[in-house]
């Protein structure tokens, strides 16, 4: 063999190695790739996984709990019984009133206000009395005079008088003056008690006659002249 031979036939041994190397590293490589893209995929998998698992849960909690539909008056209602609740207190106070003294200070009694009379009846002049005092009790001429204390010996004179006065109505009135009773008295509110009481008239009679007069026969005197009295 000659060193030239022997060259060409090193070379091309050493190509056909080279040539088995390469094509034995070609498929560990392919491998190594295929083995580093699956845990990549299983690394981005779980990954993935991580960060929907939350959402996940939310969603399957609102799908088990159903909506719940709350109606304006429902809300008014509620916020209404949660008002007398809070303007309750928890617990009553009980208050201390022994050291506190209550003056009530007293209304001033009116002063009563006069009415006034009209002029010309100061006196009771021209009033006729009510009806409701007029007399109804019965009775006769000697019995009112007795009764009046008018001495009998005087009754004589009292008779002309009354008689021409009022014909001994107790309950004649002059319409004109409001002269009343027996005696025809004026004013008739002079009489003490009812003017219309044939009592109380003679009893006031009496008195005017003695007293104006000095008697019951001056008065007689002084009517049968002037026919009043």
């Amino acid at each position: 063999m000659t060193p030239g031979s022997e060259l060409t036939q090193r070379t091309s041994t050493e190509v056909a190695r080279q040539g088995a190397r390469a094509a034995g590293a070609g498929p560990r490589w392919s491998r190594r790739r295929g083995v580093v893209a699956v845990f990549a995929a299983l690394a981005a998998a779980g990954m993935a996984g991580g960060a929907l698992a939350p959402l996940g849960s939310s969603l399957a909690v609102a799908q088990e709990k159903p909506a719940e539909v709350v109606s304006l008056w429902a809300a008014s209602r509620g916020d209404a019984q949660a008002l007398p609740n809070a303007a309750q207190p928890d617990a009553a106070v009980a208050l201390d009133r022994s050291g506190f003294t209550v003056y009530v200070t007293p209304k001033p009694t009116p002063t009563p206000t006069p009415t006034p009379t009209p002029e010309g009846e100061s006196d009771g002049a021209g009033a006729a009395p009510s009806a409701s005092v007029r007399y109804s009790g019965g009775g006769s001429s000697t019995e009112w005079l007795t009764a009046a204390g008018i001495p009998e010996s005087d009754w004589g004179y009292v008779d002309y008088i009354v008689s021409r006065e009022s014909g001994w109505n107790p309950n004649a009135t002059n319409a004109s003056s409001g002269a009343c009773g027996l005696v025809q008295a004026y004013p008739c509110s002079k009489v003490p008690g009812s003017g219309y009481n044939p009592v109380d008239n003679l009893q006031w009679a009496n008195g005017y006659a003695v007293g104006r007069y000095g008697s019951w026969a001056a008065a007689h005197a002084f009517w049968t002249s002037n026919h009043w009295w």
